[in-house]
């Protein structure tokens, strides 16, 4: 069957019913729709009708909590790469109000991708009948969406497997309707917006009827974030969080705010009624509602939702969905493209990899080398640049005279180092020296890997960036670790004070500005075989991008 990039998914079973559902409809909806599956819930939707079926209210009963919740547990477990929404513009409760539609879509919701294909669960009893049902189905999504002009329809139900009895569960159950508030308010960091933010935010969406209120940690709050330098900034984290809400209910006023302390808006915005909170950040809202108590506010609802499992997790991730585990799985893999280089052959391909004191950056560049990469330590390098007979030899005696000279007539770097520590402009001076010609043993021992056949070079340089080396390489690799454990390797490493490994560190570029420039991530915090699970990741990543470059450059 086509794959289309996005879709939406029309639930018809009952409530009691879609539990046992969700994972096979999710596993039949992932092969036909690729990027984008809006779920639509209707339950007791007739589609054998053949006539016009108009969209109604649906009032938000408890078990849409626990449905919601079970829908994106089950799409992060079995169709991890589709971006799962959950709608909600036609669930609301019934409302004598003055004003207040009696129909969900009095002209079709315009979602931010337009759905290609409908899809549903609905059952038919007879196949004959599967024309005049995608006919309504295809005219009941276009009442509700603005869908593109050729929409297709799929019925899911002949591929899925049928749970025996389950029509009969729960049967007579009285459920209940879901309390509602004008105004929610939620807080959390919303980094790659995943199935548990999800969760936290159409669970809100239901019970707030007016106004929701979402505080984005920015600044001080992400200091102590699990790889800080990978979470998205906040102006892309306030764009996804604006585009999913208008899809999920467009008639609530949305108000996202950033977060420079763990409370913000919530404990002094008197028109908030409600909280919702995890069971990891229960503790979070009742300090909220201390504070609004001492500030004279009253304390809010504290809406608890539960955490969801991640059937992913590794060793070095959290148990339950998290943004820190995402990003920790971002390690090794391709963050951006490489800038096309076509001045550069493609043997062998030349990684850069660079990272500040203490990051790993050489033990990586050695695992590497063990995967038969060519190692290109910069550091040597720059030895053989101060020696006599090289052209920068005899600039650095003429910039800084004769007196940096031992008695064999090689540069005494300490000396040397004298005259330009904490002078910028001499430094520059010595850089603007040195630099050209390291890149110039760079080229030569590059060329010399190509004359033996290598495919991959690394080209090990801690100032690869600052040195504007990166016309030499295809690729920019960044090793990164948190400061603080970059400080406590330096002083157990090299026998110096704590100051002065900060100090080292603060003349060196940041991990942030690093990472910017950063094609391939790697971080060395963890165990070494966790470490070179992410090297191999990054070199199997790495052999398919150079395959797929090179019959490129077959077939331009």
């Amino acid at each position: 069957m086509s794959m289309f990039s996005t879709g939406v998914l029309v639930l018809t079973s009952p409530l009691h019913v879609l539990p046992l559902r969700i994972a096979p409809v999710l596993s039949s909806a992932a092969q036909v729709v690729e990027r984008t599956l809006y779920v639509h819930l209707h339950p007791g939707l007739n589609l054998s009708t053949g006539g016009q079926v108009r969209p109604v209210y649906i009032p938000p009963m408890m078990d849409l909590c626990s449905l919601i919740s079970r829908l994106y547990s089950n799409a992060a477990d079995i169709c991890g790469h589709l971006d799962v929404r959950v709608l909600l513009t036609n669930i609301r409760a019934q409302s004598g109000a003055l004003g207040a539609s009696n129909v969900p879509f009095a002209t079709p919701q315009t979602l931010s991708h337009s759905p290609e294909v409908v899809l549903t669960d609905f059952h038919i009893q007879d196949p004959g009948q599967s024309s005049l049902v995608t006919q309504c189905l295809q005219r009941y999504t276009g009442q509700c969406y603005v869908c593109t002009p050729s929409l297709s329809s799929v019925l899911l139900y002949p591929r899925l497997e049928e749970v025996m009895g389950e029509e009969d569960n729960d049967r007579g159950r009285k459920e209940t309707q879901l309390q509602s508030f004008t105004d929610v308010v939620v807080g959390g960091t919303f980094d790659r917006l995943h199935g548990a933010h999800k969760t936290l935010l159409n669970i809100s969406c239901l019970l707030a009827s007016r106004r929701f209120l979402i505080g984005v940690c920015d600044q001080e709050l992400l200091k102590n974030k699990v790889l800080k330098e990978l979470i998205e900034p906040y102006d892309h984290r306030v764009q996804r969080l604006q585009e999913f809400l208008n899809d999920v209910k467009p008639s609530l006023k949305y108000e996202i705010v950033p977060l420079s302390d763990p409370f913000g808006p919530s404990i002094s915005d008197p028109e908030l009624q409600c909280i919702v909170v995890s069971e990891e950040t229960r503790r979070g809202g009742e300090a909220v509602n201390r504070k609004r108590v001492e500030n004279g506010l009253a304390e809010l609802v504290l809406y608890e939702i539960q955490l969801l499992k991640d059937a992913h997790h590794t060793d070095i991730e959290e148990e339950k969905i998290s943004s820190s585990s995402l990003r920790t799985r971002l390690l090794g893999t391709l963050l951006k493209p490489p800038s096309p280089r076509p001045d550069l052959s493609l043997d062998p391909y030349v990684i850069g990899l660079t990272g500040g004191s203490g990051t790993g950056k050489s033990s990586i560049a050695c695992r590497l080398e063990g995967l038969d990469a060519v190692r290109i330590d910069c550091d040597q390098l720059g030895h053989k640049a101060y020696l006599p007979g090289t052209s920068a030899y005899q600039q650095i005696l003429q910039e800084f005279g004769s007196d940096i000279l031992n008695e064999d007539k090689t540069i005494n770097r300490r000396i040397l180092g004298g005259k330009v520590f904490g002078n910028q402009e001499r430094l520059k001076a010595l850089t603007d020296i040195v630099w050209p010609e390291i890149a110039l043993l760079v080229k030569k021992e590059i060329q010399l890997a190509k004359e033996q056949g290598k495919k991959v070079c690394v080209v090990d340089a801690a100032v690869l960036l600052e040195a504007g080396w990166t016309y030499l390489v295809h690729e920019v690799w960044v090793a990164t670790i948190p400061e603080e454990e970059a400080v406590k390797r330096i002083v157990q490493r090299d026998g110096v004070k704590e100051e002065d490994a900060v100090r080292r560190l603060k003349s060196q570029w940041p991990n942030a500005k690093l990472v910017e420039c950063a094609n391939v991530v790697l971080c060395t915090l963890w165990e070494p075989d966790v470490t070179q699970r992410q090297v191999l990741k990054a070199w199997n990543l790495l052999q398919q991008r150079i395959q797929q470059r090179k019959e490129q450059s077959m077939n331009p």
